[in-house]
């Protein structure tokens, strides 16, 4: 008995883990899809000797921090990162992206992934990791990937595995086997299939489904699974097995499709499969709370949008997540249940207390 509860246990913090990252990524990634259309893309980096054309900002911003992170190192690449998110609004949009490119330009000299990642920087939700791996990825030819996808990361798996080192590794896959197969979802899913861990599995579907948004407000690829007129889709289509990360990032998607109507939102979560709803609205309500940068009057008020209790009570979940991966702190996600009806509250209290013990 004492070994079932230690199994139980083992699983419930990996599983937890995964949804708190994922959670965290989404919020940055929604953040991303709602500031100004970003002109920068997480998918290229300068070849060298490119020459920039004067008016291509984008191709000037790309070089500035791929030259800086190969001339002087990331460490530097991300102090002027943070100087420009201060001060230039076109920075601070495609922030996400910039920090895909510097992990890019990092990997593409590093030898292994820990290597690359022992000078790495969570900035911008973590994308210098994910950058990493796509420059990891394009070392390997691609009909020796199969057979090498379960070593990737066993670098950075083999002393701390289910930590978040360990889940931007597999996540990161997820996006480098997107650019790979040039934006296929479906062919990349299969790919993710071969991996043995279903942890792994499971945490590199999620960047499969964050790579095919950022590649939808990509202006050098139009992907195909993302259909403005199907919100929910690829979501809708995919096998069961994939479509709770799909719906965990998808509600971002669909509010952009949908000009930010939540109650729209709230409409399409209600006709998905019965197993999924509850993701669906706790995505929603991270949503929630990533569009008012966790404002709690408005994050309330948005939740409160839903019209069956089960809505709203899930959205209140996924909201007051949010609020402690924002702030990891409980004090604002508290503020934020006391200001719920007292049903509410207390679900939204439980679930401050129990999720910040796991942080």
């Amino acid at each position: 008995m004492q070994i079932t509860k230690q199994l139980f246990f083992k699983k419930y913090k990996r599983l937890t883990v995964l949804f708190i990252i994922v959670t965290s990524l989404a919020a940055g990634l929604l953040l991303y899809l709602n500031l100004k259309k970003p002109e920068l893309t997480a998918n290229s980096v300068s070849k060298p000797g490119t020459v920039c054309k004067a008016s291509d900002m984008t191709c000037k911003t790309e070089q500035k921090y791929q030259l800086l992170t190969e001339a002087s190192g990331v460490e530097a690449a991300f102090k002027q990162l943070r100087l420009d998110y201060e001060s230039d609004l076109s920075v601070r949009s495609s922030c996400h992206p910039l920090t895909h490119i510097i992990g890019r330009a990092a990997g593409s000299k590093a030898a292994t992934v820990a290597a690359a990642y022992a000078q790495g920087d969570e900035f911008c939700w973590s994308g210098y990791y994910h950058g990493v791996m796509e420059a990891m990825l394009s070392k390997i030819e691609p009909d020796k990937m199969l057979g090498q996808l379960d070593t990737v990361c066993s670098s950075v798996s083999q002393n701390n595995t289910y930590n978040f080192e360990h889940y931007n590794c597999v996540h990161g896959l997820g996006h480098g086997v997107m650019l790979i197969n040039e934006h296929e979802l479906f062919k990349s899913l299969d790919y993710r299939d071969k991996l043995g861990d279903a942890w792994e599995r499971e945490s590199c579907y999620s960047g499969v489904f964050m790579e095919n948004i950022m590649a939808s407000i990509n202006p050098d690829h139009t992907t195909k699974y993302i259909i403005n007129d199907q919100p929910l889709y690829p979501c809708t289509a995919v096998k069961d097995k994939y479509k709770q990360q799909c719906y965990l990032m998808q509600t971002s998607q669909a509010l952009t499709s949908l000009d930010g109507d939540f109650e729209k939102v709230f409409q399409l979560c209600a006709g998905i499969e019965k197993n999924l709803q509850a993701t669906c609205y706790q995505s929603l309500g991270r949503d929630a709370s990533g569009r008012s940068i966790s404002n709690a009057a408005q994050t309330r008020d948005t939740c409160m949008l839903g019209k069956e209790a089960e809505a709203v009570t899930n959205c209140t979940i996924g909201a007051v997540k949010d609020f402690i991966s924002y702030y990891h702190s409980d004090v604002q996600a508290s503020e934020y249940c006391n200001l719920l009806e007292p049903t509410i509250r207390d679900v939204c209290l439980a679930t401050a207390k129990e999720y910040y013990a796991t942080f």
